[in-house]
C-alpha cells in the first residue's frame, strides 16, 4: 500500500434540474468498515472483507494497517485481504493526520501487542471530537496513558467495568476491541448502539470473540485468549441510504436502493416523512416514487416541527445536513437541531448563497422555510456529509453549480459520480 494519500484538486460540476431514476446498491458502511479493518490487528490470521466501500477513507486505513506491517491488498472491486501476522505498535503521522478513526487502532494494538503509540488523528473539521472516552476506557482495563505529541498507551489489560461519560461510537469500539483479548470479564456501560457498532461485534464474534448485548446500550465481552482468521460482509450505508432517499425527492425522480437493511432505517425514515418525503420498503430494498409533494408536517396544533440527532436510535447526525437541503424544498417550515457537532451547520451559509432560504440561529441550529428555488453556485465542501448536501443542491438547483474539494466527498461516498450519472445526473469531475 501507498504511504501517503493524494489529494487532487477535484470539483464536481453539476448541471442541475434533472429527475434523478434508476437503480442503485448501497455501498458497505465506511463507519463500519473502519473499526473493521481496525480490528483484523485483534489476529495474527488473516482476514477476507467483502461489500468493503472503495472510498478515500477506508483507502487510508489500509495505508496505515499496511504502515504497520500488515499484508493488505485488494482481491476484488470491493473486496480486500488482511494478514497482520507482525506488527508494529506505531502508527503513521502522516496518514494519521487524514483521518478521525485512525484513532481506532489504539484499541486492537494495546490489546493484542501491551502497547500502542498513536499520534492525533485528523478528519473532518466538525466541532471538538473528545477522545477522553477512549483513554478513560483504557485506562480502566489497566492501561497507563502519556501524552506528548502522540499518545503513548501500555500496560497488561484485565477485565473491567467500564463506563462512558458519554455514549461515544468510536470510544465504544475502542473499548470493545481493547476487551476482547482481555482476560476477565468487561461489561461497558452507556455504550453507543449504532449499526456500525453492530456490525464491529458481529464481526469480532465471528472471528471468535465473546460478546454479549449487542444492539443495547450495555455490552459484555468475556475475554479470550486469541481471535482467528475468517470472511465477513460489511453492513450497508444506511447514510447514504438516506442521501440517496434526500436526493430522489428533491429532484422529483424514482430511485430504487437495493442491498439495503430496513432494519437501519427505522429512526430515519419518520424524520423524513416529516419532511413529506413518502418510501415503498421491501426485504433488501427501499424505493422512492416520482413527483412527490414535499410538505413540512407540522405538530399537533399546527406548532412548527423539529428535527433533532442523537445517539441511536435517534436521527443519525450525519443525515441533519440531507435533512437541512431537503426541507429548503418542503413547503413549511421546521427546526433543526444538531447536538453533537457544534460546527456541523455552518455550511448552511453556501445553500444561503444558492438562494436557500435558513437562519442560522446558532452552532447548533437553524429554521428552514421552503420550498426556495436554489440557482448554481460555486462552492467549496468543507466535510463529507455537508459535500454531499451540497450536491444535491445543486442536483436540485437552476444553473450550473462546481462544488470545490470534491476528495472530502471521496471520503464518504463511493465513485458518487459515476453512480449518479447513471441514474441520469448531468455531474462531472473535473481537475482545477
Amino acid at each position: 500500500m501507498a504511504s501517503t494519500i493524494v489529494r487532487p484538486a477535484d470539483a464536481f460540476v453539476i448541471e442541475g434540474g434533472h429527475p434523478l431514476s434508476g437503480r442503485v446498491r448501497a455501498s458497505g458502511n465506511k463507519n463500519g468498515a473502519l473499526p473493521i479493518l481496525a480490528a483484523c490487528l485483534l489476529t495474527d490470521e488473516p482476514v477476507t472483507l467483502s461489500n468493503l466501500p472503495r472510498i478515500r477513507d477506508v483507502e487510508t486505513m489500509m495505508g496505515l494497517l499496511s504502515q504497520l506491517g500488515a499484508e493488505v491488498e485488494w482481491t476484488g472491486p470491493n473486496e480486500a485481504r488482511i494478514h497482520a501476522q507482525e506488527i508494529s505498535h506505531e502508527v503513521d503521522e502522516a496518514l494519521a493526520s487524514h483521518i478521525r478513526a485512525s484513532f481506532l487502532l489504539a484499541g486492537p494494538l494495546l490489546s493484542r501487542l501491551g502497547r500502542a503509540s498513536v499520534p492525533p488523528p485528523g478528519g473532518d473539521v466538525i466541532g471538538r471530537r473528545r477522545l477522553d472516552p477512549h483513554i478513560h476506557a483504557f485506562a480502566e482495563l489497566g492501561a497507563g496513558f502519556e501524552f506528548g505529541e502522540r499518545y503513548e498507551l501500555s500496560g497488561t489489560l484485565r477485565g473491567a467495568h467500564i463506563h462512558l461519560d458519554e455514549a461515544s461510537v468510536m470510544a465504544t469500539e475502542n473499548a470493545v476491541m481493547a476487551a476482547t483479548l482481555a482476560p476477565g470479564k468487561t461489561m461497558i456501560s452507556n455504550a453507543a448502539s449504532e449499526p456500525h457498532v453492530q456490525d464491529l461485534c458481529r464481526f469480532l464474534s465471528s472471528l471468535g470473540a465473546k460478546i454479549d448485548g449487542v444492539g443495547s446500550n450495555v455490552l459484555h465481552v468475556a475475554g479470550v485468549e486469541r481471535l482467528f482468521g475468517g470472511s465477513y460482509s460489511i453492513a450497508p450505508e444506511h447514510v447514504e441510504v438516506g442521501s440517496f432517499i434526500g436526493m430522489a425527492a428533491v429532484t422529483g425522480g424514482d430511485i430504487t436502493i437495493e442491498g439495503i437493511s430496513p432494519d437501519d432505517l427505522w429512526p430515519v425514515l419518520p424524520v423524513l416523512r416529516r419532511l413529506g418525503i413518502e418510501v415503498e420498503v421491501g426485504d433488501d430494498w427501499v424505493r422512492v416514487p416520482p413527483d412527490q409533494e414535499l410538505v413540512v408536517v407540522d405538530d399537533l396544533g399546527g406548532a412548527i416541527p423539529k428535527v433533532e440527532d442523537g445517539p441511536w436510535p435517534a436521527f443519525p447526525a450525519d443525515l441533519t445536513s440531507i435533512a437541512v437541503i431537503v426541507a429548503t424544498q418542503a413547503r413549511g417550515t421546521i427546526l433543526i437541531f444538531e447536538k453533537m457537532f457544534e460546527s456541523r451547520l455552518f455550511f448552511v451559509d453556501k445553500l444561503v448563497s444558492m438562494g436557500a432560504r435558513i437562519i442560522l440561529c446558532d452552532p447548533h441550529r437553524v429554521v428552514v422555510t421552503g420550498p426556495a428555488k436554489l440557482y448554481g453556485q460555486r462552492m467549496s465542501s468543507p466535510d463529507i456529509r455537508a459535500g454531499m448536501a451540497m450536491v444535491i443542491a445543486a442536483l436540485c438547483a437552476e444553473g450550473t453549480s462546481t462544488i470545490g474539494d470534491a476528495y472530502q466527498i471521496d471520503k464518504g461516498y463511493e465513485r458518487i459520480d459515476e453512480r449518479l450519472r447513471a441514474l441520469g445526473a448531468r455531474i462531472e469531475r473535473v481537475e482545477v
